[in-house]
């Protein structure tokens, strides 16, 4: 069985829906499932399952507080030390 790509759509009295379909069939006019009526076709992010872990997090995040940010209540602690250097070709550089 060949595996169907997945397509959300979304109806404005219920809400979004998803429907696996043929990418062929993808732009055919849909009804709701529940209360068939008209829905539109919703673009999301392609599927991320590549990306490194870390980033993977930061976009799940991004996504999660996008219409309510997390509320910071104090100054994030510096979490590495300065490293010390002993050449003296960066005595030279600019300093902040």
């Amino acid at each position: 069985m060949a595996h169907m790509p997945t397509y959300g759509f979304s109806c404005t009295g219920c809400g979004p829906f998803e429907v696996r379909c043929a990418m062929a069939e993808s732009d055919d006019p849909r009804r709701c499932p529940r209360c068939a009526g008209p829905a539109r076709r919703r673009f999301g992010a392609p599927g991320l399952r590549t990306l490194a872990p870390g980033m993977r997090r930061a976009l799940d995040a991004q996504e999660r507080t996008a219409d309510r940010p997390d509320v910071v209540t104090s100054i994030p602690q510096k979490t590495s030390k300065t490293r010390i250097t002993r050449d003296p070709r960066h005595l030279r550089l600019p300093r902040p």
